[in-house]
């Protein structure tokens, strides 16, 4: 039986998409993809989706791909997340606000979605791309799937995609901006421009993510996934949480461990948290850049002295700046849960959940600053301590969600002993 031929044209310049290092951006577009163009004589209809999708890099290289969930045309920084699991989490975490996310596991949406493993009310991140979508999904708890989901949530998603390829261009070159279309009417050029008129350094991003007014949070780490339930029966402290893009999780692990807690918006006044007599102030993980956000730094300035307060994430690193250091942002960043973490105090090695593009300078820090955490993987700050000021910080997400649960554990500065080292460590 003879069969009929399929033409394809192969789009590639291999001495560019193929080598060990990509160029810098030019003023040519590069296309990176292999895309199927036309169809075969007597074919009517393939049984197959078409690359009907577009990312458009700053640095010229154009990646076809296969589009689910919204349509349209949407730009954002690229930076890539080796997490396996948990995507979920990660689509809807305040910090990837402005970005696309591009997980490097190339197997995403097998267990669809749910309505339990939400770290916020909506998705902040202007997209996902992703190498391979599962056609199918196979989870007790599946509520739909991730296409529907994000098509929901007016979220643009890609797949068919050379991840690895435009991870190892990121890992050598630093994130990139980028333009995602499935509008065939734009140009290649167009994207490109748009890519490039664009940038995420110091825009406010905290201010689109944080709650409006404030709230009480109570609700607790469900029974079935509470991975560490020691010191339960502390006695309940009242604690000021400033949302900077704050995750659901971090809020149950607190409140699982005794804590009273009340949610601030991130422009709330330092003297109104003072009148609520808190026992310690928490200042929450968020997106983008701590210098694009001066007012958030003058509050913490506030505080400090008056109240315990612990930081993570963006609230370490605004605490980093209130206490008269600086913040820079990394090549491209930490996005995943397999971090190494070491705890200088005791030398313990943590694998941790990470996702931030900007660090402390700890040479920059002044005299009384202890550093108490380095990431072994680049040897960033990943943890301060103030004893004098009663602060404490972390660059990382001691609740994990997605991620190892090494930092909940009882030998390190995690959420569950904040209360032992504010209340016990610090006197006041």
């Amino acid at each position: 039986m003879g069969m009929k031929a399929v033409g394809f044209s192969l789009r590639i310049n291999p001495s560019i998409c193929f080598t060990q290092n990509p160029p810098k951006p030019s003023s040519k577009l590069v296309r990176c993809s292999l895309t199927p163009d036309g169809a075969a004589t007597g074919l009517a209809e393939r049984p197959w989706k078409l690359a009907d999708a577009r990312l458009v890099l700053e640095d010229g290289s154009v990646w076809r791909a296969k589009s689910f969930g919204a349509s349209g045309t949407q730009v954002g920084e690229v930076v890539f997340n080796t997490s396996l699991t948990g995507y979920q989490e990660i689509l809807t975490d305040p910090s990837y606000a402005g970005q696309f996310v591009l997980m490097t596991n190339p197997h995403i949406g097998n267990t669809g979605v749910n309505f339990d493993d939400e770290e916020s009310s909506q998705c902040f991140l202007a997209g996902l791309v992703i190498r391979s979508l599962s056609i199918n999904t196979s989870n007790w708890r599946c509520a739909e799937t991730l296409g529907d989901y994000l098509a929901e949530r007016n979220i643009m998603g890609i797949y068919d995609v050379d991840t690895r390829a435009i991870t190892r261009r990121l890992r050598q070159d630093g994130s990139l901006i980028g333009v995602l279309s499935t509008e065939q009417s734009k140009p290649d050029e167009e994207l490109l421009e748009m890519s490039r008129s664009w940038d995420i350094v110091g825009i406010d991003l905290i201010s689109g993510v944080s709650c409006k007014s404030p709230y009480e949070w109570v609700d607790k780490t469900k029974s079935e996934w509470d991975f560490n339930s020691n010191g339960r029966d502390r006695e309940t402290y009242r604690v000021i949480a400033y949302d900077f893009g704050i995750k659901h999780n971090i809020l149950r692990r607190l409140a699982s461990y005794g804590c009273q807690i009340t949610v601030v918006p991130s422009t709330w006044p330092a003297a109104e948290t003072l009148k609520m007599k808190p026992d310690g102030v928490l200042f929450s993980n968020g997106p983008g850049d701590p210098s694009a956000v001066p007012y958030a730094v003058e509050t913490v300035k506030e505080i400090l002295g008056k109240v315990p307060v612990f930081g993570i994430c963006m609230g370490h690193q605004l605490l980093g700046q209130a206490l008269g250091g600086k913040t820079f942002k990394m090549k491209f960043g930490h996005h995943g849960g397999n971090h190494p973490v070491r705890n200088l105090r005791n030398g313990h090695v943590e694998i941790s959940a990470q996702n931030h593009n900007y660090a402390v300078d700890p040479a920059s820090l002044p005299e009384g600053v202890e550093v108490t955490h380095v990431n072994l993987n680049d040897r960033s700050c990943a943890g301060l301590a103030y004893p004098s000021l009663n602060i404490m910080s972390l660059q990382y997400h001691p609740e994990a969600s997605p991620g190892p649960h090494d930092s909940d554990c009882g030998e390190n500065f995690v959420l569950h002993l904040i209360l032992t080292y504010w209340f016990s460590v610090f006197p006041f």
